[in-house]
């Protein structure tokens, strides 16, 4: 048999080899340790990618509570309270620049599900080439803006939305859309989505020009011709507001001029040294664009204008232009005035700029925009930094 029994007892065993069961062990620690070790990693990662992540604004639906007394974290602070659309809309500003958006059903009668849209500041970009029917009404100048059943406003539901950060936040308005098809499409091909343009009302193609723009998120506003200070030597066109005509014939050309297209948060006078002075000319229209849930923008360009004193009383919705940015038409110059600009914001906290569609305004604005928002400047719609009382 070939043993050799002289041997010592155990000298031929075989060495034990490896269990199966032990190796199968080892490599399941292995992989249990390793993928401890790759969690972890992807867990620091995260964390670091969140603290670095840009202020966003989260909107909370609550249910009705009884009613109790204002409370407000040290770190927050309260922005502001909307009553309208069923519910009570409360925007609190946390130490991190993000916005906390609190909406809570008010009380009403009768019972069933109460149902709150939380899109209250701007539309899907999927949509914005398409107006909210809700927001449309009939009229013999065509489809004009209205406040939604629900209190929702063109202004509002057309809003381009920001970070809700604070800092320094400029607007800046480029009119005079439409009426070069070259320069129109220059702008919308060249400037920023942040730049809100202003649409001339006797402009062509303006629902086409529409379109492009809003879907390269522009903010847009329609441009009404009012009666300057030298009319009728200077005559801006058939559409202009004029304080001789009476308040039935300018109201149907402002509705004339606003059924030329959808999508647009407000109106800015374009002209008007000479309407803008007259109170019982200005009362009206501010009257209108407010009932519409629109903004009117001042676009500064008259000393003598009275819309701020008209438009308080009212709590119409209103803005001022700080500065116009091209009235030499020069790069370096509207540079310089957009550089004057930016100390105003820096001064204020916010400021708005008016220009035109001229090529040269089309250059200065796209290359200060660029530069601005690397020294923090946030530009932004001109919808967010009107004064609203009414919310």
């Amino acid at each position: 048999m070939g043993t050799d029994l002289r041997a010592p007892l155990g000298q031929n065993r075989k060495k034990p080899g490896r269990s199966r069961s032990g190796g199968l062990t080892a490599m399941f620690a292995a992989l249990v340790f390793g993928s401890g070790l790759l969690g972890l990693s992807f867990y620091a990662m995260r964390a670091q990618k969140l603290e670095q992540a840009p202020a966003t604004e989260v909107t909370v639906a609550v249910p009705p509570a009884e009613p109790a007394p204002p409370t407000q974290r040290p770190d927050q602070k309260q922005l502001q309270t909307n009553g309208q659309a069923g519910a009570n809309i409360e925007r609190s500003l946390m130490d991190d620049g993000s916005i906390i958006t609190k909406i809570t059903p008010r009380s009403r009668p009768g019972e069933g599900p109460l149902i709150i849209n939380a899109q209250r500041f701007g539309q899907d970009p999927r949509m914005a080439t398409l107006p909210n029917e809700d927001l449309l009404e009939d009229s013999p100048f065509g489809k004009l803006p209205i406040k939604g059943h629900d209190g929702l406003r063109p202004m509002e539901q057309y809003a381009r939305p920001w970070s809700g950060a604070r800092g320094t936040r400029i607007a800046i308005v480029i009119g005079g859309l439409g009426l070069s098809q070259t320069g129109t499409q220059r702008a919308i091909e060249d400037l920023p989505g942040e730049i809100t343009f202003a649409f001339a009302a006797s402009g062509n193609s303006l629902q086409r020009w529409m379109q492009e723009a809003r879907r390269k998120g522009h903010e847009l506003l329609i441009q009404i011709p009012m009666e300057p200070l030298d009319y009728p030597a200077n005559d801006p066109g058939p559409l202009t507001l004029v304080t001789a005509d009476g308040t039935k014939a300018n109201l149907n050309r402002l509705h004339e001029a606003m059924g030329k297209i959808t999508n647009y948060t407000g109106i800015v006078n374009y002209l008007g040294a000479g309407y803008l002075s007259n109170p019982s000319a200005v009362e009206p229209v501010l009257r209108d664009t407010a009932k519409r849930g629109l903004l009117f923008l001042d676009d500064g360009s008259s000393a003598r204008t009275v819309t701020e004193k008209v438009a308080k009383p009212l709590d119409a919705p209103y803005a001022f232009a700080d500065i116009t940015i091209d009235g030499q038409l020069d790069r370096q110059a509207i540079l310089r005035k957009l550089d004057e600009l930016e100390r105003v914001a820096q001064r204020k906290g916010t400021a708005i700029g008016m220009g035109s569609a001229f090529d040269e305004t089309i250059d200065a604005v796209a290359e200060w925009a660029k530069e601005a928002q690397g020294r923090g400047i946030e530009i932004v719609g001109v919808a967010s930094l009107v004064s609203d009382k009414s919310e």
